[in-house]
């Protein structure tokens, strides 16, 4: 065993973003001695990008997050600003909140929040390399798991610059763009991982030795303004919700003021400034290598590419309460600062805006996900764990839900215990790695609704059914929560009983409302053939949740529950009891497709059940092409589902490896019976 320590933790996180604290929240409550190292600690959480959370589908993986156990949440609803819930014209399997961040008090509140967990130590300075345990003891300690070859060698700590080593159980890099993060603003480049702040080029070369397949990855941010220079007069007012929608279960109320944000639009003379300069910027002068997002390009990239739309949208935001800077969302970009001006001037109402942080690129290192076990485990190195960009995602939502996947099953190897995964059934958290782990990155992958399966069936207002009680078994979610968790399935359970087994009665207050919107009522009698119990009357379109509430609530009230989202859903500000009623009513209404969901999972289930020895050798599969074995190899999927996802290989290709599994398996059998 390596000797001369100088501390030692069971779990060390390095980088302190959205990813690491999660991951280093997660293994402290699991009760781990838990360090969390970063190159400065009063950026921990800094929002170096758009000051918000959420967003379609990135607001499923904070709810997730938060069933799970972590902060992100939390923290969002302490110190958001603007609050909105999207895609609310079309069903609830799309909507998604949305939170505009108070920047500074967001890092702030979460540092509070990391300080406050006894388990946890928050330690500033730089990680530079990792330290080895190669000998034979080492490599025993790091048993397989199931579908796992044995590890060629394990981490047991960390090297810091200033030549300390941290012992380690566990070590989870969460290193953001600081992975040798070069900035580009034009013609000027320069080394750092955020404006201002270093870049981790040792340890980006350490990881680099080790052998793991790195790639550069490119994304960049927009010009800062100054709100006192800017007339607002011309732009289109966007208010947040009337009642906002929290992100964190535990969450009853916003009550934090609110801010508006505005919307503007570039024009003609914005494009032709950004044509006539295109050829200084670098993404295409040939000075940016690397590939950016392309769900999120440039505003010099937009004008290239979509030459004949004559306007983009802009959105300007504030970054917070106490401050005066306005971030332009929608204008990312990396062109020269003089360029930067004159594009800002060109829109109406900026004509007089001054600059306080021009807008970059900056260009970083990544570790291709396909290096990754299901569980954030490297393949290469046992009790190493990544999570957050440096596994080729981008944004905030994206790190957290990998950070405290990564956190947790980090503590469950310290413990020696299985690994935990969550499958692209129980959420979108499941998804994304799955997605990185069997497909790898070729661009900043970014989470939509649109690669979920079973849209229907992962929704935000469930995420705490799927989820909390896998955060309660491994230790995330305190047992406070989880009883309330449990009264609350308890309140929808009694509700939705009451709905199928209850006819509504037309002689009644509620009842003659109801038929009557139905059209079921004439001259005060029911003209149906019979009355309707709750369960027929929520499937019909004209009938929400609302105008059975009153009849509900009686019910659970005599049952000794409480109520079902109060009295009434309008004026109730605490949105997760609201929240149970639709849940409530979402399920009754899409119930067809729910059970058709169901049953697409279960299939699914079953190919995922079959799972593929570590010992198997694709290249002993006549049949298999060339290109099949390559990508199998290379991937090592654990079972028949995750081959199914990788790029390039087809069912046919999985359905022989499926019949050489079998027979392998039954000449196996045969020999050892003989």
């Amino acid at each position: 065993m390596v000797s001369g320590f100088t501390e030692k933790y069971d779990v060390v996180v390095v980088g302190a973003g959205h990813a690491g604290v999660e991951a280093a929240m997660a293994a402290a409550r699991m009760g781990l001695k838990t360090a969390l190292y970063t190159i400065n600690l009063d950026l921990i959480c800094q929002m170096s990008c758009n000051p918000a959370v959420g967003g379609i589908a990135k607001g499923h993986l904070v709810r997730e997050v938060d069933a799970l156990g972590g902060v992100m949440g939390e923290v969002i609803d302490a110190v958001g600003i603007q609050f909105r819930l999207l895609n609310t014209s079309r069903g609830p399997a799309v909507w998604s909140p949305r939170a505009q961040a108070d920047k500074k008090q967001y890092r702030v509140r979460m540092r509070q929040v990391i300080e406050e967990e006894p388990n946890l130590r928050i330690k500033q300075a730089e990680v530079v390399d990792l330290v080895m345990d190669d000998s034979p003891v080492g490599a025993q300690l790091a048993a397989p798991r199931p579908g796992q070859a044995p590890p060629l060698r394990q981490v047991c700590g960390i090297r810091l610059r200033d030549g300390r080593t941290v012992e380690a159980g566990a070590v989870v890099i969460t290193t953001g763009t600081f992975l040798n993060g070069l900035i580009h603003c034009g013609e000027n480049t320069y080394p750092a991982g955020r404006s201002g702040e270093p870049p981790a080029v040792m340890l980006g070369e350490a990881l680099r030795r080790l052998g793991f397949d790195v790639g550069r990855l490119k994304t960049g941010t927009p010009p800062r303004l100054d709100a006192r220079t800017i007339d607002f007069s011309p732009f289109q007012v966007q208010p947040g919700d009337p009642i906002p929608t929290p992100f964190s279960f535990r969450t009853r109320a916003i009550t934090q003021p609110q801010r508006v944000c505005w919307i503007t639009y570039t024009n003609g003379a914005t494009h032709r400034i950004i044509r006539e300069n295109v050829h200084r910027a670098p993404l295409y002068s040939g000075q940016i290598k690397s590939i950016g997002p392309r769900y999120c390009p440039s505003i010099e990239d937009k004008i290239v590419k979509f030459p004949d739309k004559p306007h983009h949208q802009l959105f300007l935001e504030p970054e917070g309460m106490d401050t005066y800077e306005i971030y332009v969302n929608g204008m990312s970009t990396s062109m020269p600062i003089d360029v930067q001006m004159a594009m800002v001037k060109s829109i109406p109402g900026l004509e007089n805006a001054e600059l306080i942080r021009p807008g970059y690129a900056i260009e970083y290192d990544m570790v291709q996900p396909t290096e990754l076990y299901p569980w954030l485990e490297t393949k290469k190195i046992a009790n190493l764990f990544l999570a957050g960009q440096i596994n080729g995602t981008t944004g905030y939502e994206e790190a957290a839900c990998q950070g405290i996947m990564a956190g947790i099953n980090a503590g469950l190897r310290v413990e020696g215990k299985e690994p935990v995964t969550i499958d692209r059934t129980q959420g979108y958290t499941g998804i994304l790695i799955d997605d990185l782990v069997s497909k790898g990155v070729d661009e900043p992958y970014r989470m939509f609704t649109s690669r979920a399966e079973f849209r229907l069936h992962l929704r935000i207002d469930n995420a705490d059914e799927r989820l909390t009680p896998l955060g309660y078994r491994v230790g995330t979610i305190k047992a406070k929560d989880y009883q309330a968790f449990l009264e609350k399935k308890g309140r929808i359970s009694a509700a939705t009983k009451f709905l199928l087994e209850t006819t509504l009665a037309p002689d009644s207050h509620v009842g003659r409302e109801v038929y009557a919107k139905l059209g079921l009522m004439s001259d005060g009698r029911l003209t149906a053939p019979a009355p309707l119990n709750g369960a027929q009357l929520l499937k019909r379109p004209e009938v929400s949740i609302t105008d059975l509430l009153e009849w509900v609530n009686e019910s659970l009230r005599a049952q000794g529950l409480e109520a079902l989202g109060g009295q009434t859903l309008a004026g109730d500000t605490n949105l997760f009891a609201r929240e149970e009623a639709r849940r409530v009513e979402t399920d009754f209404k899409y119930a067809g497709y729910l059970q058709q969901q169901e049953r697409q999972i279960e299939r699914m289930k079953r190919a995922e059940s079959r799972r593929i020895p570590d010992w198997f050798d694709y290249r002993r599969i006549s049949g298999l092409s060339r290109e099949m074995v390559e990508k199998l190899t290379r991937v090592r999927p654990l079972t028949l589902g995750q081959a199914l996802r990788i790029p390039g290989v087809t069912p046919a290709a999985v359905s022989l490896v499926n019949c050489y599994i079998e027979i392998f398996q039954r000449r196996a059998a045969e020999q050892a019976s003989a």
